[in-house]
């Protein structure tokens, strides 16, 4: 059936009356690709448009008046991108929830179910902010196995996957599943994307989350990350700070900071576990600086190197043994402790040189046995 050009004719010459200036020439080019019936530059240009922040007025209308005309045409993907940015110009949540059900049902075919993911994570969204939280779950879940049968996909389909995947879990107090799903979100875009105020909070819930969850001890990717930077010269460097002091065990560096806990309610009511973990960071801390042939430690040491109390160490000890902090045994009788193995972390420039100076030991070791060996090869060969 032939759509009535007139009509969509009108449309455009009335709404491009309306658009800032710098933008009419866009309506002329709508046109003649309209009617050229070149679907595919026309929808470039309609991405443009929309791109520039001064159509936001008028984006919901040209995509119910014009969009809608020859959505068939155009790429899927690209459909939901323009959907998206219309429903940025609708009020009500409920109203944006309806909007994006319809898109989504649109786009829900064979070959565009790429399309179909991004709408669907969207419509999850909106159901968190309408409190759907098990709602949200369930759209996340189904496109979650969706994900799983693709060998490629868009980045910006994974991208707003674990964004929303992320905000859920933020919801419901998951830090290991948000902070993994936050950083599998920054490795799909480019941080200098972001404004400057979705960075810093986005530092700051990494931040939040790398120090209260209970399976991550190992902050590597987080600390190495430029998003991290996004929290310096602003009221929360502090914590930006903490978390380098939870990389090193610094015991009195965290004191110099946990003044700081209380302007964090979610930090302040965990103080005792921060406490805990800190102490786990300086007991791998105090293993990781000895050379592998010294890691039989007293528990003496330990208490001095950790400040817990005496009667504490040999739990600390187990804790660190059933998080895989460290391998090795513990001998009750002896007090002390032999570590095969310590978990890994990233370095800073005081713990670049400690291991600097640890390689030369190792290497003046070597040579000295190696001119030992030498010397008695001579004499045997002398024999």
């Amino acid at each position: 059936m032939e759509v009535d050009q007139d009509p969509i004719r009108s449309f455009l010459l009335e709404e491009g009356e309306r658009v800032p200036e710098k933008l009419q020439i866009l309506f002329l080019d709508f046109e003649t690709l309209w009617e050229r019936r070149l679907w595919h530059q026309l929808t470039e240009k309609l991405l443009e448009f929309f791109a520039d922040p001064e159509s936001a007025p008028h984006r919901l209308a040209i995509y119910e008046k014009f969009v809608l005309s020859f959505w068939k045409k155009i790429n899927a993907l690209k459909l939901v991108s323009l959907a998206l940015s219309a429903s940025s110009q609708i009020q009500d949540n409920n109203d944006v929830l309806k909007f994006l059900t319809a898109v989504k049902e649109k786009v829900n075919e064979p070959d565009s179910q790429d399309a179909y993911v991004y709408a669907t994570v969207e419509t999850a969204r909106v159901k968190q902010l309408l409190g759907d939280l098990d709602g949200s779950r369930l759209a996340l879940n189904e496109t979650e196995k969706i994900l799983d049968r693709f060998d490629s996909i868009e980045p910006v389909v994974h991208a707003a996957f674990y964004r929303i995947n992320a905000d859920y879990y933020l919801h419901k107090n998951e830090y290991t599943d948000y902070y993994r799903n936050a950083l599998l979100y920054l490795a799909c875009i480019s941080v200098n994307d972001l404004t400057t105020e979705d960075r810093i909070r986005r530092a700051h819930d990494l931040a939040i989350a790398a120090l209260l969850s209970k399976d991550i001890y190992n902050f590597g990717e987080l600390l190495l990350h430029p998003i991290l930077d996004s929290l310096k010269e602003t009221d929360y460097a502090w914590l930006r700070e903490l978390l380098f002091a939870f990389n090193t065990g610094d015991l009195r560096k965290y004191r110099g900071l946990d003044a700081y806990l209380s302007k964090e309610p979610q930090l302040a009511a965990q103080e005792r576990f921060l406490k805990e973990k800190i102490y786990l960071s300086a007991l791998t801390e105090t293993v990781a600086r000895r050379p592998p042939h010294e890691r039989t430690l007293s528990f003496t040491t330990i208490q001095h190197e950790t400040t817990v109390n005496p009667d504490e160490v040999e739990l600390l000890l187990m804790r660190a043994l059933s998080l895989k902090l460290i391998k090795g045994t513990i001998d009750q009788v002896a007090e002390v402790v032999r570590v095969t193995w310590v978990q890994p972390k990233v370095l800073d420039k005081d713990q670049i040189e400690n291991m600097r100076l640890r390689l030369n030991e190792w290497n003046e070791g070597v040579e000295k046995l190696t001119s030992r060996v030498h010397s008695r090869m001579e004499v045997e060969s002398v024999f």
